[in-house]
C-alpha cells in the first residue's frame, strides 16, 4: 500500500485540527492550509471527503470552518486514510480459493500473504490516534521508532 498525497494531506489537516482546535470554534480552510502548507483548493476537496466520512463537521458563513466530529482519541489514522483512499489493502487481489484464485502455482499462498500484510497495515494504522500524533508533535510522546525518551523536533 502506498499512501497517496490525498491520504497524507488528509492526515496533516486533521492533525492540525487536533493540535489547534478546541472542538467549539471552527478553523477555516485557509487557516488549516496556512498552518500545514497545503494547497487550499485541494484541501477543500479533502475536507469535504472527511466530512462525508463523519470525521469532521463544518459550519458555514462568517466564523465558519471545520472541527473534528469526534475527540482526537477516537479518530485513528486508519479512519483518515480509509476515508480518502478507500479500503486499506496490500493490493487489489482476490481472496484465496475464490473464482479460480488458486489456479496457478503458488498463487493461493501469495494471496493469503497479501491479505495478512493488509491486515497488519490496518492494525498498525489503527494503533495511532490523532491524540497520539498530536502528543508526538508536541514532544509529549516519543515518535514511532525513536529510542525511548527521544523525540525529534516537529
Amino acid at each position: 500500500m502506498k499512501v497517496s498525497t490525498r491520504g497524507d494531506y488528509a492526515s496533516r489537516a486533521l492533525v492540525s485540527l487536533a493540535l489547534h482546535g478546541d472542538g467549539a470554534r471552527p478553523k477555516s480552510v485557509r487557516d488549516i492550509a496556512e498552518r500545514t502548507g497545503l494547497p487550499q483548493p485541494y484541501l477543500e476537496q479533502i475536507l469535504l471527503a472527511l466530512k462525508g466520512a463523519g470525521l469532521v463537521r463544518s459550519k458555514r458563513g462568517v466564523g465558519g470552518g471545520y472541527v473534528l466530529a469526534r475527540p482526537p482519541s477516537e479518530i485513528a489514522l486508519s479512519d483518515i486514510v480509509g476515508a480518502v483512499e478507500g479500503p486499506i489493502t496490500a493490493g487489489d487481489f482476490g481472496e484465496p480459493h475464490t473464482n479460480g484464485a488458486c489456479d496457478h502455482e503458488g498463487q493461493c499462498v501469495l494471496l493469503a500473504i497479501w491479505a495478512l500484510v493488509g491486515e497488519r497495515m490496518r492494525h498498525l494504522l489503527d494503533s495511532f490516534t490523532l491524540e497520539d500524533i498530536a502528543a508526538m508533535a508536541r514532544a509529549e510522546l516519543p515518535w514511532p521508532g525513536a529510542p525511548e525518551g527521544v523525540s525529534p523536533t516537529a
